[in-house]
């Protein structure tokens, strides 16, 4: 067995055990806030590989965790900006980050002052911000979380008035930042996907109409061989994200449709129930929702694959 399926099957066994473990005992018993910590540092010192296959146990059960924002985008930002001692108090999991990417908010920085407001962040304790060219650490005035669609995936608005900021290092890597951070949520989206494929055989195995299971109606075949074919192909692309951008243009396209529709085809598949409050496939087409709108939604992933193919 491989690392990454030897890390997968640990990451199931540990989230179906104790489901409402606090991120710091996650880190600390699992060791995923350092899996991308270099030894040196504190950390596992692994991959991408490894990374996907963590990100899609967590999009499987819906975790909260702030693995793509903490483990994944903040510890990329820094050992890019050098800034290294930050790095073992992240990979155990002590702190959380967040990262705020070119564009993502209305950001100025004047001299050593940071203002302005970043409408919607993922939520951590220390926030590293992209402004002026630099990788900074600012702490914000203000954090005013939203009432959001998923709450499985906390959105906050942060605001910054005159705050002083910590300068890291240079900000130049920050595209890989949000191409790493797009290759871990195409893999959550996989797990997603994957996981309402599952409950929807399920339901199509014991559900009986006419005195036959449902899975047996040519409709109904014919829905879970596409979402079939959906997700071992958005795994493929998840897979590649981590390589680059144009993979990460391509996973960041096609997973998030690939999770949409195999969240809605388990409504479907499950009829009535699956639209009630009672039934965890709504949870799973909302967080599908949510995630397409996360970095940016497919369309702009695809004008992005078309401005490299076409120049």
């Amino acid at each position: 067995m491989s690392l990454p399926d030897e890390l997968r099957a640990v990451v199931r066994d540990y989230l179906a055990g104790r489901p409402g473990a606090p991120w710091q005992a996650f880190a600390r018993d699992v060791g995923v806030a350092g899996l991308l910590v270099p030894e040196e540092h504190g950390g596992a010192g692994c991959g991408p590989a490894e990374m996907a296959a963590v990100a899609e146990e967590l999009g499987r059960v819906l975790s909260p965790h702030p693995f793509l924002q903490s483990a994944v985008m903040a510890v990329e930002a820094i050992k890019a900006s050098g800034a290294f001692a930050l790095l073992p108090e992240l990979a155990a999991g002590a702190t959380t980050a967040t990262v705020v990417l070119p564009g993502d908010g209305d950001l100025r920085l004047e001299g050593n002052l940071l203002t302005g407001v970043v409408p919607y962040a993922l939520e951590g304790d220390l926030v590293f911000v992209y402004a002026g060219g630099l990788l900074l650490d600012a702490a914000p005035t203000r954090r005013e979380p939203h009432r959001t669609m998923d709450e499985s995936r906390p959105l906050t608005r942060l605001t910054f008035e005159s705050v002083p900021v910590r300068r890291l290092g240079d900000g130049a890597a920050w595209a890989r930042v949000r191409d790493l951070g797009i290759a871990a949520l195409a893999a959550e989206q996989v797990g997603g996907a994957a996981r309402c494929l599952e409950m929807a055989v399920e339901h199509a195995t014991r559900r009986r109409q006419f005195g036959r299971p449902i899975g047996s109606f040519q409709a109904i075949k014919h829905k879970l061989a596409d979402v079939l074919l959906l997700v071992e192909s958005a795994r493929s692309a998840a897979g590649a994200a981590a390589r680059d951008g144009v993979f990460a243009a391509i996973a960041g396209s096609y997973c998030t449709e690939a999770y949409l529709t195999a969240a809605g085809e388990n409504i479907q598949v499950h009829g009535g129930i699956g639209i009630t409050w009672e039934h965890p496939a709504h949870r799973y087409f909302k967080r599908a929702t949510s995630d397409a709108q996360l970095f940016c939604p497919p369309e702009a992933h695809r004008a992005r694959l078309a401005a490299h193919i076409f120049g």
